[in-house]
């Protein structure tokens, strides 16, 4: 009887250990919102009534820090606009705009950070992408 449960522990020890994670079997989830690719939108936004602080890129995650007047800064809805537009060069470019959506009338000035996933730019045929957004002095590459 002890000879059955050790083999039924040994069997069952082994069956567990297959369920185990391999590292090539680690899902990436997006970090962030999703960027619009849209030239009419890209066109017609406007990327005046605030202030970039930071703009922090980790791995497919664009971080970017903005600050403006306020009342609540939950309220904000913070957007990243692709024109649609690639431009052919080494390595390729793309040129986007934030826009902030804030109708709030308050005199305080707040801060907010929101992360979008560059996933949706990447160019097929590289591995890397020049990103220019409006307002900021330098361009961001995005190296995949």
């Amino acid at each position: 009887m002890k000879l059955r449960k050790v083999i039924m522990f040994s069997l069952t020890s082994m069956l567990l250990m297959n369920f185990q994670c391999n590292e090539d079997d680690v899902v990436l989830l997006p970090c962030g919102l999703e960027v619009v690719s849209n030239n009419e939108a890209y066109e017609t936004a406007e990327s005046d009534n605030f202030d970039v602080l930071n703009v922090d890129l980790s791995g497919d995650c664009l971080t970017v820090d903005v600050t403006t007047s306020g009342c609540d800064s939950n309220d904000w809805v913070l957007t990243l606009i692709d024109s649609g537009n690639i431009a052919e060069s080494m390595p390729p470019q793309r040129y986007l705009k934030l826009t902030l959506f804030n109708n709030q009338v308050c005199l305080v000035v707040l801060e907010k950070a929101e992360t979008f996933d560059l996933s949706s730019l990447r160019v097929d045929g590289t591995n890397e992408v020049l990103l220019n957004i409006e307002g900021l002095p330098e361009s961001v590459l995005y190296a995949y």
